[in-house]
């Protein structure tokens, strides 16, 4: 026969591990599965989140915020228009060969610079300043309306 102490023990034990779950489910991130989570830049700032399109392109921003900001990026593309022909566009992965930072559109420059240890790299993608030696992978492009749209 059960003692009241031992009782109440198997009873306080039963009720915390009942609680496990509810405490986790609190404390687990809220999503949305039909959202499209943004991602964010360096400073916190939101990206737009690329949706895909037919033929495996991905429509990475327009082409006005293109216009107006000299470049797009994403996490996974970076777009900005040719130096030599600003009529063509060039998209290259943001993530720097030498050890995966992302690199930053320099308009004024432009050309794509590495925060981390001070990589160059041209507008498609060949490197200008080491330490990194490969250059950034590139992707075909093109404007469809006022799209901007990347096959990754």
């Amino acid at each position: 026969m059960l003692k009241r102490r031992s009782f109440l023990s198997y009873f306080s034990i039963g009720w915390l591990v009942s609680c496990f779950p509810v405490a986790l489910a609190a404390c687990a991130p809220k999503s949305d599965p039909n959202a499209q989570a943004p991602t964010t830049g360096d400073k916190g700032t939101t990206k737009p989140a690329a949706t895909k399109t037919t033929e495996g392109f991905t429509v990475v921003g327009s082409v006005a915020a293109l216009d107006k900001a000299g470049y797009l990026q994403t996490k996974e593309v970076a777009v900005a228009r040719d130096p030599a022909n600003p009529k063509q566009l060039l998209a290259v992965n943001p993530k720097c060969t030498h050890q995966g930072c992302d690199v930053k559109w320099a308009v004024g420059e432009k050309k794509y610079e590495c925060p981390c240890h001070d990589s160059d790299f041209a507008a498609d993608g060949k490197v200008l300043k080491g330490p990194a030696t490969t250059s950034l992978a590139t992707y075909p492009v093109k404007i469809v309306g006022t799209q901007v749209l990347v096959k990754v």
